[in-house]
């Protein structure tokens, strides 16, 4: 393996101890406030260049006490402590190095959808939403219903939600595509087993200055939301459609609040702006390219809950875990999610070094 790029670790470490010596100069405000930003952009990543270069030095040191017959069985020692922990901290350094998706950092708008297999689809389609829901409890990460479709015998025909936090976009980006489902539904009577999936879209979160939405460019129509019937039923045109007309792309959004509905289908619909951009400059970009893990296509079956057999597997990296109930109900899911980080940033490497 190739080692270091010292010079980029002498750029990083200089500009951090720079920036570090200017903040304590008491810089103004706004100079104070962008400065900590970058400050807290490179802490993750100089840190570990700091640690492992004391971990050279200490080599270096034994390897030179070393030579002393006297200290030359404590030097050995150390020596073959070091040597792997400085092998595990170079590649921690290697993944902190690797071009970073700009998008990482944000929250994301979460879409799931039921698709084929009618009523069941709709009945997964709620325990996806359970499970992310649960997963982000886990992360700390707070959950909002953004707008909801419920299916007739439960769960969701669709249902859209924000999920906010540091990273999450990062962690949940490989979630986007199609879940399939295989069990005996609660509707069935004979015991048959149905196959019956569903899509997951994960969008970054965007801010206004992300997206350019023109006013000309979007229709926004007031409607009536739709109810349960009775006492529930909307009475007031509280429900607001958004139209982007140069792409097509209509959002909705029908809680009891007008002005909330407006802010929300607008924070969708710039996501989902935003995603057609970034999906198009990467197509752009990687026609020639192998096919990555985290794609992102919607069209792929990524992964198959089999309750018969109690296990899932995501297909784009061939794992299976016996412990459906567990992931499921979000509490394992972070091992399917890290495994799927894992491997795009061994396929991130192996593009670096050449390696095919």
């Amino acid at each position: 393996m190739p080692a270091l790029p010292e010079d980029k670790l002498d750029a990083l470490t200089k500009r951090f101890d720079s920036i570090e010596a200017a903040l304590a100069s008491g810089p103004a405000a706004e100079e104070f406030v962008r400065l900590s930003k970058e400050y807290a952009e490179l802490e993750p990543i100089v840190r570990p260049i700091f640690a492992y270069r004391k971990l050279v030095a200490d080599l270096a040191s034994a390897e030179e006490l070393a030579a002393d017959k006297d200290m030359a069985e404590m030097a050995e020692a150390e020596i073959a402590e070091l040597k792997p922990r400085i092998e595990l901290a170079e590649s921690e350094i290697r993944i902190l190095l690797l071009p970073r998706d700009a998008a990482d950092e944000k929250s994301v708008i979460l879409e799931v959808r039921a698709g084929t297999g009618g009523d069941e689809a709709a009945l997964f389609a709620g325990d996806l939403l359970r499970m992310y829901q649960r997963y982000a409890d886990l992360m700390g990460w707070s959950f909002q219903l953004l707008e909801e479709s419920p299916g007739e015998m439960g769960g969701y025909k669709e249902v859209v939600a924000n999920i906010s936090g540091k990273g999450v976009y990062a962690r949940l980006k490989f979630e986007s595509g199609v879940h399939r489902v295989q069990r005996v539904p609660a509707t069935e009577g004979s015991g048959r087993i149905h196959t019956s999936a569903a899509t997951v879209a994960v969008l970054p979160e965007v801010e206004d200055i992300d997206v350019d939405i023109r006013p000309e460019d979007i229709r926004i129509d007031t409607m009536r939301s739709s109810g349960a019937g009775g006492q529930h039923v909307n009475t007031t045109d509280s429900a607001v459609r958004i139209t982007h007309i140069p792409t097509g792309i209509v959002v909705t959004a029908s809680q009891k609040s007008q002005h909330q509905n407006r802010a929300t289908a607008m924070k969708v619909l710039q996501a989902r702006l935003y995603e057609t951009q970034r999906e198009a400059r990467d197509t752009a970009r990687s026609e020639s390219r192998k096919e990555q893990v985290g794609s992102g296509d919607r069209s792929e079956r990524i992964r198959t809950y089999n309750f018969p057999q109690g296990r899932v597997t995501d297909h784009r990296i061939n794992l299976t875990l016996y412990k459906l109930e567990k992931v499921i109900t979000g509490d394992a899911l972070d091992e399917l999610v890290s495994a799927l980080v894992t491997e795009h940033q061994a396929s991130q490497l192996a593009a670096m070094e050449g390696i095919n």
